[in-house]
């Protein structure tokens, strides 16, 4: 990954502030992961500006990045051959860490 630029510094700054933590997801070494209780989203940073979302935000499962999916009539979030039912909370819990995550990004300082 190449070198953040100030306002990049800021942004990630804010969100520590508000409780999340930058976190490292080898498979995505040129993302920026950010972690704040279960939920987990990559961030692509934009040439000399912000982020934008990388993917679409999920869940942690064991400490992995998941999927969403339906089967059997219940959605899931997966990780391999592990998944934990897709509850109002979890997915409540998600949605409030994807808005707060979006808003830091838009954020001018």
């Amino acid at each position: 990954m190449n070198e953040l630029t100030e306002q990049q510094v800021a942004i990630l700054e804010r969100v520590v502030a508000a409780g999340s933590s930058v976190v490292a997801f080898p498979l995505y070494a040129n993302a920026v992961g950010v972690r704040k209780g279960s939920c987990a989203a990559l961030l692509e940073p934009l040439p000399g500006t912000g982020f934008r979302l990388f993917g679409e935000p999920c869940v942690l499962l064991d400490g992995n990045l998941t999927v969403r999916i339906a089967d059997a009539g219940k959605s899931w979030f997966v990780w391999k051959k592990l998944r934990v039912e897709a509850t109002v909370e979890r997915v409540g819990e998600l949605e409030r860490f994807v808005s707060e995550l979006k808003m830091l990004l838009e954020a001018r300082a």
